[in-house]
C-alpha cells in the first residue's frame, strides 16, 4: 500500500525490536502496512534497561539502536497512518521519556533510501531481553525474511532466563492463532 497523493496522512517507521513482528505491531497500530525492509548503516543494535529499571511489559531489556561505525542494523518499514502517531509513541514510552523519536534514513534492498521515523531508547543501561522479548524480535526477522546471517546474529543473544508470565506475548500468540484460523 503507496502512501496516496496525501502526504500529511502517512508516515515511515522504522522498526528493529518486537515490531518487526506484524502481529505485536497491529494489536496497537492497526494501520501498519508493510512497506520494505531497509538496512540501517553504521548502527548496532543493544538491550538495556531505562534508568536501570527493567521493562515491566517484557521483564528484560528492551532494544534500542546506538551508533556505532562500520555496524548496520536491519528492520522493516511500516507505512502507517498518522492516526496511529500517539499509539506508537504510547508504545514506545514516549511521554515517559524512555525513547524518543528520531529520524533514520534507511536503505532498502532495492537501493533506495527512505527518511523514517524510529525511536532510541535514553538513559539506559545495558542488560539482556527476555526469552520472550528475544522470542518475538526472531520470529519478526523470520517472517519478514531478513537476511539469513542478521537472523543467526539474533538467534545467537543472550537472554536473561526470564521464566516468568509475559501477558503481552500470550496477546500476540492469540493473535497469530486467530489469523490462522482465519486464514484457514
Amino acid at each position: 500500500m503507496e502512501p496516496g497523493g496525501e502526504s500529511g496522512c502517512w508516515f515511515l517507521y522504522y522498526a528493529y525490536g518486537s515490531n518487526l513482528l506484524r502481529e505485536r505491531l497491529l494489536l496497537r497500530n492497526p494501520s501498519a502496512a508493510l512497506c520494505a525492509l531497509a538496512r540501517l548503516q553504521d548502527f548496532k543494535l543493544e538491550f538495556g534497561h531505562h534508568q536501570g529499571r527493567t521493562s515491566s511489559v517484557w521483564h528484560g531489556g528492551t532494544a534500542t539502536i546506538a551508533q556505532s561505525p562500520g555496524d548496520e542494523v536491519w528492520g522493516i518499514v511500516w507505512t502507517m497512518n498518522t492516526c496511529n502517531l500517539s499509539s506508537l509513541d504510547k508504545q514506545e514510552g514516549v511521554e515517559d521519556g524512555i525513547y524518543v523519536p528520531i529520524e533514520v534514513n534507511v536503505h532498502t534492498q532495492a537501493g533506495k533510501v527512505l527518511t523514517c521515523r524510529s525511536y532510541q531508547m535514553m538513559d539506559y543501561v545495558p542488560g539482556p531481553p527476555s526469552p520472550q522479548y528475544k522470542k518475538v524480535i526472531c520470529m519478526g526477522a523470520k517472517q519478514n525474511g531478513l537476511p539469513t546471517d542478521y537472523q543467526e546474529k539474533l538467534e545467537a543473544i543472550e537472554t536473561n532466563n526470564y521464566a516468568g508470565p509475559v501477558p503481552i506475548m500470550e496477546e500476540i500468540e492469540a493473535s497469530i492463532k486467530a489469523e490462522k484460523i482465519n486464514s484457514a
